[in-house]
């Protein structure tokens, strides 16, 4: 009776938390990386390096920070995730992070979704990121209007632009 070998895939691999082809690509380019990761009720942006397999996170920015500026809508909205990009955008230019690329992990690609809300603030902000201006969400969307924000959103991103 013969055996049967076969190769266990990785941990990672097998519960889809991790795409090791995507990755590869990404860390050939040896730029930095813009990390978008989005849950139910925030949006989550960093700029993260690797170095000897080894991620390290350089800069992040949060939802929750909108409530120190005064946003008292919902943090994962498309303004809300615009807003959180801008920020990360205005902290690395700080740091002087000129260019990244973008990394959506395993996350499903939607056009004018969230996580392209988020990646036009960056380039708003001044981050240079390769993309296609057709994923990214309306302006009239960007800005709140479909929700009534609109005032709310131009205040805050004022507060983000000058301090």
């Amino acid at each position: 009776m013969a055996s049967k070998k076969y190769t266990v895939e990785k941990r990672r691999k097998r519960k889809k938390k991790t795409d090791y082809k995507l990755r590869m690509g990404l860390l050939k380019s040896s730029k930095p990386r813009l990390v978008i990761r989005r849950s139910l009720k925030n949006m989550t942006a960093q700029i993260t390096e690797s170095k000897n397999a080894q991620d390290k996170v350089i800069i992040n920015a949060h939802s929750r920070e909108l409530r120190k500026l005064g946003w008292n809508h919902s943090l994962s909205n498309i303004p809300a995730s615009y807003l959180t990009g801008f920020i990360l955008g205005k902290k690395a230019i700080k740091i002087n992070i000129k260019e990244a690329i973008l990394d959506i992990g395993i996350q499903k690609s939607i056009i004018k979704s969230r996580l392209y809300a988020t990646l036009k603030g960056c380039i708003d902000a001044g981050l240079k990121v390769n993309h296609d201006p057709k994923m990214f969400p309306e302006e009239d969307r960007i800005k709140g209007k479909h929700i009534g924000k609109e005032s709310d959103f131009e205040k805050i991103k004022s507060k983000i632009q000058n301090g």
